[in-house]
């Protein structure tokens, strides 16, 4: 199935950018009268018609419209700290737009080794993994936020769990489906996920004193980008 994007929508017509464009009538070579398919970027799959092709743009009219195309029931935010390599980071990023993630926020914590992300080219991967997983809806991708500043501003409404090693935690870590099962049903979800050399002590007992409640996630060590990936498979068994 080809996938197209445009935010540009206006009642029955939507507008592809050049970019779209080309690919749509350069390299697959669709013309005017062609039924293409389209998503918004915020759930939507659009059933569209080209109306007119062009070099900058090509013009559409909206045949129909399918909602939370691809989706999934619950929303899930994911704070994790920044990979040395961005190369681990950027795997994470496509592998949870593909699971089933709304938003990924950078934190940058006491042990971070990498403190920026280049958020133009992430939102390019994560619409590129949006459209190659068949969804709707492209993750949300914030700027870099130091983790304190995560902790004490992430909505108390949401199940924040906290996934770490260190012993400031204590020894009642539940599982991520102990953790769901235990919060009467809650589908938004925040999950912290420190760095390589995981959250410092002042930094988990920030989070334990602001309700992020502490997660393991199984028996192995697991790098940052894996242990991401763990749990936002674990949030998909169990609520998608």
């Amino acid at each position: 199935m080809e996938l197209f994007y445009t935010a540009n929508i206006c009642g029955d017509r939507a507008v592809l950018d050049s970019e779209e464009s080309a690919h749509c009538i350069k390299v697959l070579r669709h013309r005017e009268g062609d039924r293409i398919s389209v998503i918004d970027g915020s759930g939507s799959l659009l059933d569209c018609r080209i109306e007119k092709c062009g070099r900058q743009e090509t013009i559409l009219e909206i045949m129909g419209r399918e909602e939370n195309f691809g989706g999934h029931d619950y929303d899930l935010e994911m704070a994790v700290a920044p990979t040395k390599n961005m190369e681990r980071y950027e795997w994470f990023m496509e592998k949870a737009t593909e699971i089933g993630v709304d938003s990924i926020v950078p934190v940058i914590c006491d042990r971070s080794e990498r403190r920026a992300v280049k958020e133009e080219r992430g939102g390019r991967l994560l619409l590129s993994a949006a459209k190659q997983s068949l969804k709707g809806r492209v993750p949300g991708l914030s700027g870099c936020v130091p983790v304190l500043d995560y902790i004490s501003s992430c909505d108390s409404g949401r199940l924040r769990l906290i996934a770490c090693c260190s012993e400031a935690a204590g020894a009642e870590k539940c599982s991520v489906a102990q953790a769901v099962e235990s919060s009467g049903g809650k589908k938004a979800i925040s999950i912290l996920i420190g760095p390589e050399g995981d959250f410092s002590p002042q930094e988990v007992e920030a989070a334990l004193s602001h309700g992020f409640m502490p997660v393991h996630l199984g028996r192995s060590r697991l790098r940052t980008e894996t242990a991401a990936v763990v749990a936002c498979c674990s949030i998909y068994n169990l609520l998608g």
